[in-house]
């Protein structure tokens, strides 16, 4: 599996550097963002370092349902699924990326408005 060096998620899915692990499977790993912009927000990242969602092709398919079914799963044990989250990916620096690891955001526990940015 391709990794980048200076890569912080890559770092943290190695376990060179700290975070709040949440959930692991083989494909991916889900932590605490450390710095919140919901009362639930957890960041998703596959192992496989992908810079942006650019760099998805058909090969990601299974990937990319393993996300939202990893989201959903994490939604519910957090007790924010009846409620409702949003799940969101950023791409490149004009999309919100500031870190060039495709990572998803789940927030949830308070109105999330439209439109988001």
């Amino acid at each position: 599996m391709t990794r980048m060096r200076d890569c912080i998620f890559c770092r943290i899915i190695e376990g060179n550097l700290p975070a709040s692990r949440v959930y692991e499977d083989e494909t991916l790993i889900a932590i605490e963002d450390v710095h919140p912009q919901a009362p639930t927000h957890l960041l998703i990242i596959p192992r496989q370092h992908l810079a942006t969602a650019q760099d998805f092709d058909s090969s990601h398919r299974q990937l990319i349902g393993s996300v939202f079914l990893a989201a959903k799963r994490l939604a519910e044990e957090r007790g924010v699924a009846e409620q409702g989250y949003r799940v969101v990916l950023n791409c490149n620096r004009a999309g919100g990326q500031t870190v060039f690891h495709v990572h998803f955001h789940l927030l949830a526990g308070r109105p999330m408005r439209w439109p988001p940015g």
